[in-house]
């Protein structure tokens, strides 16, 4: 019980966050997504220490855990779009293989490049400590 009631509140916190983005964005006219605005202003009071990680970390484990959830809607909603995927399926498909072998491989060379760098600090701190 107690931990049911901590997600929602976590849940509310983390809705709050979604709607002031979405607040801010009309307010100012920003040109970009409301709950985008949201999740920066969540990694920055996250980066700052404004909000401590476990002031929102089992409701975003429990989202994480149903993600797969959130997906459906947009699964029913491409059914719309059939028409679509059989005039322009093979552009459509060689652009999402694109732009994903383009993340991936950008992912990888920034978590390489990240990780040498730390292994390098790492020896160099037990050289400097020997």
């Amino acid at each position: 019980m107690k931990k049911t009631l901590i997600i929602v509140i976590q849940l509310f916190f983390l809705w709050l966050l979604n709607e002031l983005g979405y607040f801010l964005v009309k307010a100012l006219n920003l040109p970009l997504p409301g709950n985008v605005l949201g999740m920066v202003m969540l990694f920055i009071l996250l980066m700052t220490g404004v909000v401590s990680l476990k002031w929102v970390e089992e409701a975003s484990s429990f989202l994480i855990k149903h993600l797969a959830f959130f997906f459906i809607p947009i699964a029913v909603g491409l059914m719309n779009f059939g028409p679509l995927f059989l005039q322009n399926g093979i552009s459509l498909l060689l652009v999402i293989a694109g732009s994903a072998a383009i993340g991936i491989y950008i992912t990888g060379a920034v978590s390489q490049t990240l990780a040498e760098k730390k292994v390098g600090a790492n020896h160099d701190r037990s050289r400097n400590s020997a």
